[in-house]
């Protein structure tokens, strides 16, 4: 069982800047996404950047161009900077993979979530 820990939520100012991180517990083989959602109280949660294993980024429209999704497989961490935000940002953040295993099942895990706030 795959565990992920996120970290580095928290207030921002807008148009500032923010990283979250994504630390997964054991590392991930073959065909594989990791990606950070968000959840906005009162809305359902959606995809903010994916990262698969080929090197294909996908972003949501509104992150375009503000948002830079990394992955470093080798520390097994995902990370999301985030910069130029806005209060519409303020969400909790969730980090999500998912792979196949040896048996060719798709695994899906999720992170706990993160609080992001952005507001002066």
């Amino acid at each position: 069982q795959v565990q992920l820990v996120e970290s580095g939520g928290g207030l921002v100012q807008p148009g500032g800047s923010l990283r979250v991180s994504c630390r997964s517990s054991s590392t991930i083989f073959g065909e594989n996404t990791k990606a950070w959602y968000r959840q906005a109280p009162g809305k359902q949660r959606t995809l903010v950047a994916s990262s698969d294993s080929s090197g294909q980024k996908k972003y949501a429209d509104s992150v375009k161009d503000r948002f830079n999704i990394d992955r470093d497989d080798l520390d097994n961490t995902v990370t999301l900077q985030m910069t130029n935000m806005k209060p519409e940002d303020t969400a909790a953040y969730y980090c999500y993979v998912k792979h196949w295993d040896g048996s060719g099942t798709l695994r899906e895990y999720w992170g706990q979530g993160t609080q992001v706030i952005v507001s002066s």
